[in-house]
């Protein structure tokens, strides 16, 4: 039934005192409670009535009212029994939040207005209360523990004809129907969760419709069960975590049947969603250990017992020695304090997942921990060849941005920013310090960069412009390491004096003749050492920058 209903029953002896244009929402229930949050026992479309007992001062009524539009219900409806007129500060309230308010006569008993519209519901229910009560068993028995959300969407494609996907906040596709037809492209997902974000931050409540391509998507949101948002600033933890079912039609027009099955169905696929979040229980506990290690200074030795531990866990069939990454995140927001550790971990877990990995769920085999607004990452990669510098890692840093700019953006709004730091790769427990140091000294790279989400890689460290007093022992240490060790590894192998080599020629000035002169050598046996350095570094020594930052090596080594 409509709000407008009930303000026509003059029986009912309601006085309208603000939201005359929401007068068209459905009623689905009623609940009448003086609790100062009764949130916890709505869920979405009820008309409240409250005595006001709950109301101490002025100040009692922007919370009261705001946990009520949070959790979606029609209106409210006040009773002038206890203090006459209903105040003012409630009025305004109610006018903010865009919550329909309602005056209750004193003549009128809470339990009349009760049982009308108990009678009224459950008239308008009851021809399709069968077929929606049996789509609910159907989805309960076949739902995540049956085969995950894919199932659930099935059956809204064969039963209700709809086409709906399941969306990560950053666009990923998590499930969708087999029944559905193609998978929707990559640009349409980014797209959508770029509009669900926005809309959620503006805290209007789904589901959202928006048209992208030429199609009509109906946009719910999937959140975590026990993750209700409490106030404005709760929203901006949950907004980035949360996922998302998109459905290709207009749900304007639905029927109240068909948007309680929808509803039903979010709270099925939420299920999902929290076993897969507990699942990350123990990598998260893994990189928590190992990242207190590293940060303390504990030994190497203690250290790469925990990451042979770990890599079974994290690289199961690749090996117990990995090279591992270390990814740094932090979330900041203008304004009062909100813990972004905790979002900016739910986002690493999110945007590292396997991109190469095939079958039903992708490959989540990175650990990530927490502290304050910084989340840090250990990201394993396969072992690689001794003589491998770990250049490519650094496209990392680029990935990451194309993956979230545009719906993380939009989630952020105006008062947040993401910034993301990216180490090179390292194969042994004592490169990690160095690692951590050198992606959180990336991300402060990043930091300075305009714009609301930025990351920076390794590769941007290693220019001597960056290489300045206040630069931590562990950055330079990683600096120099990073020019300098794949030519010391082939000397120790091949005795080919490479270093040796270097401090020449740039002593020289890159003088071909003079420098082949001061080592006794053949100008074709220097050009041989030095294309060999080129090689193993990916440097070029006719490039005045790359000269500079062997000559810094040298000097710092």
């Amino acid at each position: 039934m409509r709000l407008r209903a009930l303000l026509d029953t003059d029986a009912l002896g309601l006085r309208l005192l603000g939201g005359e244009d929401e007068l068209d929402r459905s009623v689905r229930g009623v609940m009448t409670t003086d609790l100062r949050d009764p949130s916890r026992y709505l869920s979405g479309g009820e008309l409240v009535l409250t005595g006001l007992a709950w109301r101490r001062d002025a100040h009692d009524s922007e919370p009261f009212v705001r946990l009520l539009a949070q959790a979606g219900v029609a209106a409210l409806a006040a009773g002038e029994a206890e203090l006459g007129d209903v105040p003012d500060d409630l009025v305004l309230a109610c006018t903010r939040h865009r919550l329909p308010l309602f005056a209750v006569n004193e003549s009128v008993a809470f339990a009349t207005i009760t049982e009308h519209v108990v009678r009224q519901v459950s008239s308008e229910r009851a021809g399709d209360l069968a077929a929606v009560v049996d789509r609910h068993r159907r989805m309960m028995t076949s739902g995540p523990a049956g085969g995950g959300p894919d199932v659930v969407l099935d059956l809204l494609g064969t039963d209700l004809d709809l086409r709906a996907w399941v969306l990560s906040p950053t666009g990923r596709m998590i499930a969708g129907s087999k029944v559905a037809g193609p998978d929707l492209p990559p640009e349409i997902c980014t797209k959508l969760a770029a509009e669900h974000l926005a809309a959620t931050r503006t805290g209007r409540r789904g589901p959202h419709r928006v048209q992208v391509a030429g199609a009509t998507y109906s946009l719910f949101p999937i959140r975590s069960s026990g993750r209700t948002p409490q106030a404005s600033r709760d929203v901006r933890e949950t907004v980035l975590s949360d996922w998302l079912l998109a459905v290709e039609a207009d749900a304007g027009d639905w029927p109240e049947e068909r948007m309680d099955l929808l509803q039903g169905v979010t709270q099925l696929i939420a299920v999902e969603r929290d076993r897969r979040d507990a699942a990350r229980t123990v990598r998260r506990r893994l990189a928590q250990e190992v990242l207190e290690l590293v940060q303390t200074g504990a030994a190497p030795a203690e250290i790469a017992a925990r990451l042979r531990v770990a890599a079974p866990v994290l690289l199961p069939g690749l090996g117990a020695a990995p090279h591992w990454q270390v990814v740094v995140a932090r979330v900041d927001w203008e304004g009062e304090g909100v813990e972004g550790g905790r979002v900016a971990q739910s986002l690493l877990e999110e945007v590292l997942v396997d991109p190469l990995a095939t079958g039903p769920e992708p490959s989540d085999r990175i650990a990530v921990a927490h502290t304050g607004d910084e989340a840090i990452a250990l990201l394993p990669l396969p072992a690689v060849s001794s003589e491998h510098d770990g250049s490519e890692t650094g496209l990392l840093a680029d990935a990451l941005l194309k993956a979230v700019r545009e719906p993380l953006s939009a989630g952020l709004g105006d008062d947040g920013r993401l910034t993301l730091g990216v180490s090179a790769a390292v194969h042994s427990a004592e490169g990690l310090r160095g690692a951590l140091e050198e992606a959180r000294h990336a991300r402060r790279v990043a930091a300075a960069r305009p714009g609301r989400v930025c990351a920076a890689g390794h590769q941007e460290l290693a220019s001597h412009v960056l290489l300045l007093p206040f630069v931590p022992d562990d950055v330079r240490r990683a600096f120099t390491a990073r020019l300098l060790d794949p030519l010391k590894d082939y000397d120790r192998r091949h005795r080919a004096e490479l270093i040796p080599t270097l401090e020449a020629f740039l002593d020289c000035d890159g003088s071909w003749t003079r420098c082949a002169t001061r080592l006794h050598l053949h100008v074709n046996t220097l050009r041989y050492r030095v294309g060999r350095i080129e090689q193993l570094t990916g440097r070029d020594l006719s490039r005045l920058e790359d000269k500079l930052d062997f000559f810094l090596a040298l000097r710092m080594s």
